[in-house]
C-alpha cells in the first residue's frame, strides 16, 4: 500500500502568497498528490477548487484557526466544503486556550461543537497537536483527554510527528495508539533539542532567535525522525494520507527546495 502524499501549503507560504497557482503547479510537478491549505491567499473557495482540479491536486484538508471558527463555524467551514476538503484541522491553540489554562474545558467542549458543524457539511474535523498538549492533567496527557472527551466520529487525529517527539513520545507508537482514528499524519523532521523559542520558528511567538540547542525544522529525511517506522505505523493504523510540513526552511535551502527534498525522500521509502 502506497499512501498518497500532500504538503501543507504553509511550508511554502511566501511562494503561495506571490503566485498560488504557479506554486501549486510546481508542487504537482515535484510529485505531491495533494495539498493542505492554511489560508486561501485572497482567492475564493471556487477559484481554489478550480485550480486544484485543473492542476490535478487533491485539496485534502485545511488548517483553520480555532479562534476564527469560534466566531463563525458554519460559514467558515462551508468555504472549505466548497473547495472539496475532506478534512479540516484545528491547527493550534493560543496560550489562553491551552491545557494549563482554565479555559481548556470550554475549548474541548467547543471542539465537539465544531465537529458537529463540520459533520453537517460533510467534513471530518481533526486536531493537529504541538508539544503543549503533552502536559499531564490528573496523570493523563491533555491530548488524550481531548480524544476521550470528544467522540471519535466528531474528532479524529492529525498527529504531528515532530511535536509528538518533542513532547516526549515515540511518534510511531503514538500513531499506533490511535489506530483507526488517524486518517492524516503529519510528516515533520527536525534537528536539535527542545528550546524556548521553537514557536518563533513557526511564525507565531516572537522570541529572541538565540538557539543554543540548535533546534531547527528540516526536510523530511534530513533530521532525527525514524520515518520508515513512522510510515509503517501510519499504514498499519489506517492512515489515508501523509502530509509533509516544514514550518521554516533550513540547511541553506529555499522553502520550495525543502519541499522537493522532502517528497523525493518520502517517495524513496514508501
Amino acid at each position: 500500500m502506497k499512501l498518497p502524499v500532500a504538503i501543507q501549503v504553509y511550508s511554502v507560504r511566501d511562494d503561495a502568497a506571490n503566485d498560488l497557482r504557479g506554486t501549486l503547479e510546481k508542487i504537482k510537478e515535484m510529485g505531491y498528490d495533494g495539498v493542505e491549505f492554511a489560508g486561501l491567499y485572497g482567492n475564493s473557495p471556487e477559484d481554489i477548487r478550480a485550480m486544484c482540479d485543473e492542476i490535478g491536486l487533491v485539496p485534502i484538508s485545511a488548517h483553520v484557526p480555532f479562534v476564527d471558527m469560534l466566531k463563525n463555524p458554519y460559514g467558515l467551514l462551508a468555504d472549505y466544503a466548497k473547495i472539496g476538503c475532506k478534512y479540516v484541522a484545528v491547527p493550534y491553540l493560543v496560550p489562553e486556550h491551552r491545557p494549563d489554562n482554565a479555559n481548556f474545558d470550554y475549548v474541548v467542549d467547543f471542539i465537539g461543537v465544531l465537529g458537529k458543524a463540520a459533520k453537517a457539511l460533510g467534513i471530518q474535523l481533526l486536531y493537529h497537536n504541538h508539544d503543549f498538549e503533552f502536559m499531564t492533567i490528573d496523570g493523563k496527557y491533555a491530548l488524550d483527554i481531548l480524544y476521550e472527551r470528544v467522540s471519535e466520529d466528531l474528532l479524529k487525529t492529525e498527529l504531528d510527528t515532530c511535536w509528538v517527539n518533542v513532547g516526549g513520545e515515540n511518534p510511531s507508537e503514538y500513531i499506533k495508539k490511535y489506530a483507526g482514528r488517524c486518517p492524516v499524519v503529519h510528516l515533520k523532521d527536525f534537528w536539535g533539542e527542545k528550546s524556548d523559542d521553537m514557536y518563533e520558528l513557526i511564525g507565531i511567538d516572537k522570541k529572541a532567535p538565540a538557539r543554543p540547542s540548535g533546534f531547527e525544522f528540516r526536510p523530511v529525511g534530513s533530521g532525527m525522525q525514524d520515518f520508515p517506522s513512522i510510515l509503517e505505523a501510519a499504514k498499519a493504523s489506517g492512515a489515508e494520507w501523509v502530509i509533509v510540513e516544514q514550518d521554516k526552511p533550513s540547511m541553506g535551502l529555499t522553502p520550495m527546495e525543502c519541499a522537493k527534498k522532502s517528497i523525493d525522500y518520502v517517495r524513496s521509502i514508501l
